[in-house]
């Protein structure tokens, strides 16, 4: 029995088994093939620069922050914070857009650019409330120290939205705590939730 001669890959050819196969770029979405065998090495492929291209996207086209819908009130310091916030983004998104790899520079610049969208609008948007020219009621900008009913004192300051963190001190005007102290005075018993607050400083 006569043997047929192995085919030589040509230029754009590669050689499969006794069979020839197109070998398509990977941009291309048509893949021209002359052998079954070969069909999973070559779907695998397509498949594989799908998912790629997919987690590309998810890296780099991210959504926005979500903005509140509450009136964007902040502190001077909150304010301040904001700016610096914003320059902070827009440096980052800078140094990103810098790298030569297209592709990684579209990743290293997605969460820049989202940062810097929402701290441009956050400073846009944002009201200045000066710090309160009285202690007398809990207003935005107070600093409130209160007793609970299990026995704990805690402090807080009352602030804007991106300023407030619990941890350190600080808390929401749009917190319930904030809604239920606000406009209350020294001596007032206020109900959080099931726990009762007693208010014993405004600062």
């Amino acid at each position: 029995m006569t043997t047929l001669p192995r085919p030589r890959a040509k230029e754009g050819v590669k050689a499969c088994g006794h069979f020839a196969v197109t070998v398509a770029l990977m941009t291309s979405r048509t893949i021209s093939i002359r052998s079954g065998s070969c069909f999973t090495e070559f779907a695998l492929a397509v498949a594989f620069t799908k998912e790629e291209s997919a987690e590309t996207a998810a890296e780099t086209q991210l959504p926005d922050r979500a903005i509140s819908s509450h009136p964007n009130l902040v502190t001077e310091e909150g304010w301040k914070a904001l700016n610096v916030a914003m320059q902070d983004a827009r440096e980052q998104y800078q140094a990103a857009n810098a790298i030569d790899d297209v592709n990684e520079r579209r990743r290293q610049s997605a969460v820049p650019l989202r940062d810097l969208r929402y701290f441009s609008e956050r400073v846009r948007s944002a009201e200045v409330i000066a710090k309160p020219a009285s202690n007398e009621t809990v207003a935005f900008g107070s600093t409130v120290t209160f007793n609970r009913d299990d026995g704990r004192v805690q402090t807080y300051r009352i602030v804007g939205e991106d300023e407030a963190e619990p941890k350190q001190g600080t808390i929401s005007y749009v917190s319930p705590v904030a809604r239920s102290l606000a406009g209350k005075s020294v001596g007032d018993f206020v109900v959080v939730g099931e726990n009762e607050l007693e208010i014993i400083s405004i600062a």
